[in-house]
């Protein structure tokens, strides 16, 4: 079985199939180059939600709907080893608990960092959110731009893909996801 420090041959291995020369100069540092690039991509797998949440639960008497939005995604298509990316949109109404609003990004960015299709990218953060303060519901859109659609296939350059999981409230009562699609469509001066 392989393991990451056999990256670097398979890498060289590739360059030679595709019909370059592995020790040309520009390509001499490639494999070990690549191999750390694909280490911190797929980091995702080497973390776990409970160490991740690290315990940022709080008892808060708030119920009403939290909203983090636009937050940097960057991914790994799993059908060709391409990127994607785009921005992901989350929303949960608490139940007696929040996360720390750091913790969100952080949970899209471990999700992110393994070989993913969108759809089920979308799913996993909604399903995690839920799984640790069992909110009264969650809403996660993503919306990206694929390379395996811009630079090979299709090649449709201005294509964007848009999921979306909706849980508890954001499901079963129109008007909390009218507020979740009004809310981070609107621009806020000065914030990005």
């Amino acid at each position: 079985m392989s393991t990451p420090k056999d990256l670097p041959k398979h890498i060289k291995a590739i360059l030679a199939a595709v019909g370059e020369d592995p020790k040309r100069e520009g390509l001499a540092k490639t494999p070990e180059r690549v191999s750390k690039a694909f280490q911190f991509l797929t980091q995702g797998y080497k973390q776990n939600i409970k160490t991740l949440l690290n315990d940022a639960l709080f008892t808060v008497p708030y119920d009403e709907m939290v909203i983090i939005k636009d937050i940097d995604v960057y991914s790994l298509c799993e059908h060709h080893l391409l990127p994607f990316f785009g921005k992901a949109h989350v929303a949960y109404i608490p139940n007696g608990k929040v996360l720390g609003l750091s913790k969100v990004p952080r949970l899209v960015d471990m999700f992110a960092r393994r070989l993913q299709v969108q759809e089920r990218l979308t799913v996993e953060i909604a399903e995690a959110i839920t799984e640790a303060i069992k909110p009264r519901g969650v809403g996660v859109i993503i919306e990206a731009m694929h390379f395996c659609m811009i630079m090979r296939g299709v090649e449709k350059q201005n294509s964007v893909a848009v999921t979306s999981c909706m849980r508890g409230a954001f499901r079963d009562q129109q008007q909390t996801r009218d507020e979740f699609l009004a809310l981070i469509k609107k621009r806020h001066n000065g914030l990005g």
